[in-house]
Formats: C-alpha cells, sequence, structure tokens
C-alpha cells in the first residue's frame, strides 16, 4: 500500500511503464534505465517516488548486476532541487527510509550508496549544492562516507605506449592462479573497498569475492586477462583484467605484487591491458581508481586516460 501523509505519497513504481515518472528528476544514468528494467538489473519494485499532484518531488532505485540477484547498490537518489532546503531534506530522508525498509530485507545490510558527480564538482556552487543536500540526507540517515573515486577514460586516438621490453605477458591459466596473485595485491592495497573488506575477511576470501562477483560475470574473452612476468619465464609481477561489463569496456582491476612494487611495472601492464581492449575498436575505455591512490591515478593519466567524472560512495556500518 502507498505510504501517504499530508498530500504527498511514497510509492514504488507500478510497472516499466511509470518510467516516464521517474524520470521527471534527472540523472546521468537516466539513459540506462530502460535496458536495466528489461535486463532484469532493476525491477519496478525497487525504484520508489514521492509524488505530490503528479509531480515527482524525490526518487530512488537499487540496481543489481543481474536478473534474480538481491539489490547490490543504492546508485539513484534524488530530490526536486527547487523545493525549499528542509522540505527537500524531510521529503528525501522520508523516501530513503520509507523505501529502504521495503526493499531491504529485515536485519541485512544495506547496500552501499555510489553517486556519479561532475569532475569539479567542488568548484561549481550548484553541482556543489546539489551534491551535499543529498549527502546530508544519507547521514541523517546513518551512512558514512566511504571514499570518492576518479572515473577516467581512455578514448581512441589517443597514443598508446609501446612494448617496453621489460616484461612478457600471457593469458592467466586458471582461476586459481589468478585469485593466488589477487591475495598477494590485496595485502598492503590503497584501494578502499578492499581496505574495508579487510576489517571483516582475509585477503584470500577478499580475492575470491572480487573474483565470483565482478570477473567471472564478464562475458568477453578470458584470454584478455593478462599476467606479466619477468623475461624469459621469470616470476610474476603483476595482472590486469581488461573485460567488458554491462555498459562499457574496462579495466577491471590492475596490480602489482609486493616484491615488485617501485620499479614502474605498472605502466607496462597498464599499457598493455589498454592495448587488448583498443585492438577490439572500442570507443572508449572506462577506469576508476581512488582519489587518495596517486600512484594509480598518475599511472592512468601517463597511459592518456582523462577524468572525465568522480564518484562519491557511502556506506551504512
Amino acid at each position: 500500500m502507498p505510504n501517504t501523509a499530508s498530500d504527498i505519497t511514497v510509492r514504488p513504481l507500478a510497472g516499466p511503464e511509470e518510467l516516464g515518472l521517474f524520470q521527471q528528476l534527472s540523472y546521468v544514468l537516466d539513459d540506462e534505465l530502460a535496458d536495466d528494467l528489461a535486463t532484469g538489473r532493476r525491477i519496478p519494485r525497487w525504484m520508489w517516488v514521492a509524488v505530490r499532484d503528479g509531480r515527482v518531488l524525490a526518487r530512488i532505485a537499487w540496481w543489481a548486476a543481474k536478473l534474480g540477484d538481491a539489490p547490490h547498490n543504492l546508485d539513484f537518489f534524488d530530490v526536486d532541487d527547487g523545493l525549499p532546503a528542509a522540505e527537500r531534506h524531510e521529503i528525501g530522508l522520508r523516501l530513503l527510509e520509507t523505501a529502504t525498509a521495503a526493499v531491504v530485507p529485515a536485519g541485512a545490510p544495506r547496500p552501499e550508496y555510489g553517486r556519479f558527480l561532475p569532475s569539479d564538482w567542488r568548484a561549481d556552487p550548484a553541482a556543489r549544492e546539489v551534491v551535499e543536500t543529498r549527502l546530508s540526507i544519507l547521514t541523517a540517515s546513518g551512512a558514512t562516507p566511504l571514499v570518492e573515486r576518479l572515473r577516467l577514460e581512455w578514448r581512441p586516438g589517443t597514443p598508446l605506449a609501446e612494448p617496453s621490453g621489460r616484461l612478457a605477458f600471457r593469458p592467466a591459466t586458471d582461476r586459481e592462479e589468478l585469485i593466488s596473485l589477487m591475495t598477494l595485491v590485496v595485502e598492503g592495497s590503497l584501494d578502499e573497498h578492499t581496505r574495508e573488506e579487510l576489517l571483516t575477511m582475509t585477503p584470500r576470501a577478499s580475492a575470491e569475492l572480487m573474483y565470483e562477483e565482478e570477473f567471472r560475470s564478464y562475458r568477453t574473452p578470458r584470454e584478455w586477462w593478462r599476467i606479466a612476468e619477468l623475461k624469459d619465464g621469470g616470476e610474476p609481477v603483476g595482472f590486469v583484467i581488461p573485460a567488458r561489463n554491462s555498459y562499457n569496456p574496462i579495466i577491471s582491476y590492475i596490480g602489482v605484487l609486493p616484491a615488485h612494487r617501485g620499479h614502474g611495472y605498472i605502466d607496462d601492464i597498464l599499457a598493455e591491458g589498454t592495448r587488448v581492449l583498443a585492438e577490439q575498436h572500442v570507443p572508449r575505455i572506462r577506469a576508476a581508481t581512488d582519489l587518495p591512490n596517486v600512484p594509480m591515478a598518475n599511472a592512468f593519466a601517463r597511459a592518456g586516460y582523462v577524468v572525465f567524472q568522480r564518484v562519491i560512495n557511502m556506506i551504512w556500518k
């Protein structure tokens, strides 16, 4: 039943036919919604609105990697920025709490929130107010910031670095080899999501979770996944996972083993992963790294990747 108080109705969408209603407010992922509904990555009962006289005042939606999965991310949360600040906060918080109680099973952890932002959002007063309005509502619900990340893009025509000759590359042998290497990379990682996982699980468990939740779902060839080795049959130095997710070609994961850090191998490995995807004549290659991970951000910049957006992640503990 709709949750109605005064003149505002808070409810889920009745079906895909109400997508137009949901899109009365706007966000950069709006153009993905129709396909997400068609493929089951979203379902109408995970998409909620707060409505007054047919006008959407706030909206929220969750996403899953595939049909049948539980909601994995909260990635839409918008309020009408034309409303007074106090009203935006009140309506947004009511929608957030009402929808979460209906979508997330009792006792289950709330899915992480992520919002894509303009790359210069702090310098733009209007963009900053939009971001801070949403984050303040989420904070009132108990969410805390996890990390801000850079979203990066390599575009066709950007020069590709020639192989340095320092490393040899081959496809990963099997799941066990990759997870064993990932386990070594996870220890001492600068990635905040990984560091959060390591508070409650072992490096091996973190690597296995990443493989099962992300790498296993990719339908692009496993032969693209590259292990980097020292020349002439030497030991592994690192690896890179070029792939395509449901939306874009991506550098899904890249790492240098702790024993080989500090020698600039990240540039060789990133160039190889970029080359694998560029040879498929892709329209773009996407990647991301945490804002505090300056060494990785610098490596992407040297490889010709540009920052086109940022993303803020928040969690409920």
